[in-house]
This record gives C-alpha cells, structure tokens and sequence, in this order.
C-alpha cells in the first residue's frame, strides 16, 4: 500500500487531483493540502499518520492544516483494512453494504472534522 501511494503521490496524479478540486475547496474556507489526507484514510493508517505528520511538520501543529489534520485523523478510520479484518474473521463474504456504509461514513467524517475546525478555530 505504501508503495502504492508513494507511486501515486511522484507520478503527479495527486498533485494534478489537488490541483483541479483546489479552487473549489478554496470557496468553501478548506485547504487542498488536507484533501490527500480525507482520500488516504480510508485506505491506510500508516501512510495517513505519515501524510499527517507531514502537514504537522511543515505547517506546524497550530495551523489551520494542521488542526485539520489532527481532527482528520481521530474522526475517520481505515475503513478498508477493519473490513478486511472484522469481516474475514468471522466468515463473511458479502460486505458491499458495509463498504458502502463505512466509506459513506468516512466522508461524513471528513466533512464533519473541517467543518468543527472551521467553526471553532477559523
């Protein structure tokens, strides 16, 4: 997985994604350098705590990124490895609706930590 995202992340395809969601989620008050963090979440937590740390570390921890990335990172989970775990250990086969339920959920998340973010420290 990491080597997955670190391809992602040199061939430009994150940058360029960045890039064309940026002005829109520059209207709404919330920095692109946070959306790679809401797309990494659901997939890895060890590459999304590296992400998060980056932000920290550039932008400093009491910076509106690095708030937002903080609150990114306690309110979402890595959706597709506790169903991989939870669902394989107890024989399930079928998990498209918790898949459906659990990245529907991240995005809630995602949603809900920027905007608590703004609201109380914008």
């Amino acid at each position: 997985m990491m080597v997955a995202i670190s391809v992602f992340r040199a061939s430009g395809a994150l940058d360029f994604f960045v890039g064309w969601t940026g002005p829109f989620l520059h209207q709404l008050g919330v920095p692109s350098e946070v959306l790679p963090l809401g797309l990494l979440r659901p997939l890895t937590g060890t590459g999304s705590l590296a992400f998060a740390t980056d932000l920290i570390s550039v932008y400093g921890p009491d910076s509106m990124i690095g708030r937002m990335a903080s609150t990114i990172q306690g309110s979402t989970d890595t959706t597709l490895y506790v169903l991989t775990v939870y669902l394989g250990a107890i024989g399930i086969r079928n998990g498209r609706y918790a898949l459906k339920v659990g990245l529907f959920s991240d995005a809630v998340g995602f949603v809900a930590a920027i905007t608590v973010c703004l609201l109380f420290f914008g």
